[in-house]
């Protein structure tokens, strides 16, 4: 039985070409040539019969015969059919650049999600929530909600291969401003984060003598209430506190006392831009270069520090605080969102870095392979940290002589202040110091580099053409991201520059990026749908996702960030450090720090319905639709009236 069917297209499109297409679609449905219904028709169908017809769409010319040999670039990967559904496979970039191997993106990746967090707020939560308790929820939400979001990032990555803002803008239209602001905040964080690797540099190179500057209080810069052994007095302070409040930092009373640049750390901020930019500025061939040592580095470091500290007395004392829980605190609704956030925040979920890095993957990419290695050594990296700090912790509570629970540790004190006030302890403690801190630059330049690729990837394909050609060279590019991010960082190395630090830390890192987080969630997982999702991972490797991953995809892993976020809204507490709390203009600016980046997520909405023809529900519809937004013919049965947006696609 024939099947009529009636082929939409653009106006530009001449009635010549269209009638030829027509008939083509029609002969293909009469033969059986094409199986589906013509209401699941896809644009990557329709561009391979264009292809047989070489209408040139778009051009305004004439129709001609075929040409022997189609344009490559008018090649799409073709579209396979899997449980009646067609999937339209956006990824005609033959120019784009893929990893040299593909171990290269593996070890990037490793880099991104392994960071500073990993070595100080998950020992941190850990020992605020009663030490090995936390390593129950932990695991747990590693299983049910890291895994398979951070295997939803990387299938549409790499089956899109493109930046978060065009990933985002196909899966859902109405969310694209969900990608934008992953944009932003990933270029919001990155001009305050590099400023932990100018600490972590300048503490590298006060380590360079002996005895270290921080182990003693004979110093110019230490104050009356100094003492030379980690203490809890609320009235006395550690050296290695004095030395990074009073010598690293000169800090002043607050934000209404901004002070002077500090021109020690501003050099050294621009020594590790230039870091960054010689790392990156080739994209992901020099790359993938470096993390070959960036990212192993820091494993031999912390392996090296753990066989040094469990031969320190009182280092069992801390293990065993570290891995036997207290169970009464699994009762705690705020030890499991804390566990749940940990993992969101350690993976990245929603900051776009891994989902750029996976747009430059060969096609058929194992993609399970990549998303098990990457979030399980993430999670052994932070439990490793763990054994480290804490027989560090049993340590320190012997020398003192109090529990290790009674130990005054803050979050990120763990770094530049517990960590330097145990190495004077220990033997060699310049070398340790040294090796330590170098690992600390590996850690952050890994986390940084996906931040900086993360806009430079988004401006690329948003703007390629025009930015190359006003620019020349995609390196300029880089360089000017680069430069313009170091220049909104120079606030963070003044005086004040500790209290800007938090305030944009707290408003962006714990506020931003679980809304941005939870609307990602929403769009790919609900509107894209479990089942596309599932098709584009066939279409790649050959082999459906296992039922484990849809049910997660389906209900687990939006109701669990969507409780994250009402308890981060419910238990929402404004910025302080230490003892200082900001006032409430500060608060005002740290709000307007995180609508930088949701703002972005109503305005594109609005654009996306202004944009749409038709009713307001037709454009509501389209706008829930995957490839809604593109411009194509779109195939429906004569007669029936109807458009059906899934066929859009771009041509």
């Amino acid at each position: 039985m024939t099947r009529n069917c009636t082929v939409i297209a653009d106006p530009v499109m001449t009635s010549e070409g269209e009638a030829e297409l027509q008939a083509l679609v029609e002969r293909k449905l009469t033969n059986g040539h094409i199986q589906n219904n013509p209401k699941e028709m896809n644009g990557t169908l329709l561009e391979s019969l264009r292809d047989e017809l070489n209408i040139h769409h778009g051009s305004g010319e004439s129709w001609h015969p075929p040409s022997p040999s189609p344009s490559p670039s008018r090649r799409a990967f073709g579209a396979q059919r899997q449980r009646g559904r067609s999937i339209d496979n956006m990824a005609v970039q033959p120019d784009r650049p893929t990893w040299n191997k593909q171990i290269e993106f593996t070890l990037a990746g490793i880099g991104t999600a392994v960071g500073l967090g990993n070595v100080w707020r998950f020992p941190y939560l850990c020992y605020r929530s009663g030490g090995g308790a936390f390593l129950v929820p932990y695991l747990f939400m590693l299983v049910v909600l890291g895994i398979p979001l951070l295997y939803m990032e990387l299938i549409v990555g790499q089956y899109l291969r493109k930046g978060p803002v065009h990933v985002l803008e196909k899966v859902c239209p109405l969310l694209k401003g969900v990608g934008m602001a992953t944009v932003a905040i990933s270029f919001i964080m990155c001009t305050y984060y590099n400023v932990i690797i100018t600490w972590a540099l300048y503490y590298l190179f006060s380590s360079f003598q002996s005895p270290l500057p921080w182990q003693s209080c004979n110093n110019t810069w230490n104050r009356p209430n100094c003492t030379d052994h980690a203490t809890n007095s609320s009235f006395s302070t550690t050296a290695s506190q004095q030395f990074f409040n009073h010598k690293v930092l000169e800090r002043t009373s607050g934000l209404e006392q901004p002070g002077i640049l500090r021109w020690e750390l501003f050099l050294l901020l621009v020594v590790a831009w230039i870091l960054i930019y010689l790392c990156i500025f080739k994209g992901v061939k020099s790359t993938g270069k470096v993390v070959y040592f960036t990212a192993l580095f820091p494993y031999i470091i912390l392996l090296a520090l753990l066989i040094n500290n469990v031969q320190l007395p009182g280092a069992l004392d801390g293990i065993k605080f570290f891995i036997v829980p207290v169970w009464e605190k699994l009762l705690s609704v705020q030890v499991w969102v804390n566990a749940a956030a940990q993992i969101f925040n350690s993976i990245g979920i929603g900051f776009g870095g891994l989902m750029t890095m996976a747009s430059y993957n060969s096609f058929n990419n194992n993609v399970l392979r990549d998303t098990l290695t990457i979030s399980i050594i993430n999670s052994l990296t932070s439990i490793l940290a763990g054994f480290v700090i804490f027989s560090a912790f049993g340590y320190m509570s012997h020398l003192q002589s109090i529990p290790v629970s009674e130990l005054a540790v803050d979050g990120p004190g763990l770094v530049f202040v517990v960590y330097p006030q145990a190495f004077v302890t220990m033997p060699l403690a310049p070398l340790w110091a040294i090796i330590f801190f170098f690992m600390l630059l590996c850690l952050g330049l890994d986390s940084e580099f996906a931040m900086v690729e993360v806009m430079v990837t988004s401006l690329m394909d948003s703007y390629g053409k025009p930015i190359l050609k006003y620019f020349r060279l995609k390196e300029i590019l880089v360089l000017v991201v680069c430069s313009a991010a170091f220049l909104l960082g120079i606030p963070h190395v003044m005086q004040f520059g500790i209290y800007m630090f938090q305030l944009m830390d707290h408003y962006t890192a714990i506020v931003s990026i679980i809304f941005l987080a939870f609307f990602e969630v929403i769009a790919v997982c609900w509107v894209f749908g479990v089942g596309r999702l599932s098709d584009s991972l066939i279409e790649m490797t050959g082999k459906p996702p296992a039922m484990f991953f849809k049910v997660c995809w389906w209900i687990i892993c939006p109701v669990l960030i969507g409780v994250i976020l009402i308890f981060s809204v419910i238990e929402f507490k404004p910025a302080r450090y230490e003892h200082y709390v900001y006032p409430a203009w500060a608060q005002g600016v740290g709000w307007i720090i995180a609508l930088a980046s949701i703002i972005w997520i109503p305005l594109a909405a609005i654009h996306t319905l202004w944009v749409l023809p038709g009713s307001f529900k037709e454009r509501i519809r389209r706008s829930l639709t995957p490839f809604g937004l593109e411009k194509v013919p779109v195939v429906y049965p004569s007669g029936s009236g109807e458009i059906f947006p899934d066929a859009a696609v771009k041509l």
